[in-house]
């Protein structure tokens, strides 16, 4: 994939997903790494969650797909897989940002969790949420889960883990794939 439109396949995903290597926003753990972390960590946590598992493997897409803009990353990796893995799984990838700044705001133990990095980026992606966003986000039906992804999401920057590789995903995949 040499656009940044949406996902058409399961392999354009996975070959997506694959470019993480190499690519750090953390320091010590690149993207695919990572990505495998968050996924395996919602995996075994979760297993009756297939979207949530999933949606923490692909929480940072468009990391992969543009490793030089980390902007809205949470957004537009959300408008990547939308088509192909449907509603779901898009909104607990677009809302991962979200979750962070939240929880630094509800959790005071929770800031003290975040690696240097995360802590970086909060202030760019707009520091922690007000109280009218934090009622917001307290609606969503789906707010236990967006912030399983974001936890598992701080905990999957481990340096040299050994989770399932890439191809442990594709049968999941293909089970969320639109016809």
């Amino acid at each position: 994939m040499t656009s940044t439109r949406a996902f058409s396949s399961v392999d354009e995903c996975l070959t997506a997903l694959a470019r993480g290597a190499g690519t750090f926003d953390e320091p010590d753990v690149d993207g695919l790494a990572h990505s495998l972390q968050c996924g395996a960590i919602l995996r075994t946590e979760h297993p009756a969650d297939l979207e949530l598992a999933v949606a923490g493997l692909l929480h940072d897409i468009a990391d992969a797909v543009t490793p030089d803009d980390h902007r809205d990353h949470d957004r537009r990796g959300a408008d990547f897989v939308r088509p192909l893995l449907g509603d779901r799984v898009a909104h607990l990838v677009g809302a991962h940002v979200l979750a962070k700044r939240y929880l630094v705001r509800t959790d005071p133990a929770y800031q003290s969790e975040l690696s240097d990095r995360s802590v970086e980026t909060l202030v760019l992606q707009g520091g922690v949420l007000d109280d009218a966003e934090i009622r917001a986000l307290d609606r969503d039906p789906d707010l236990v889960s967006i912030l399983a992804l974001r936890r598992a999401d701080e905990r999957a920057k481990v340096p040299g883990a050994r989770v399932a590789g890439i191809d442990s995903w594709r049968d999941a995949l293909a089970t969320l794939a639109r016809a």
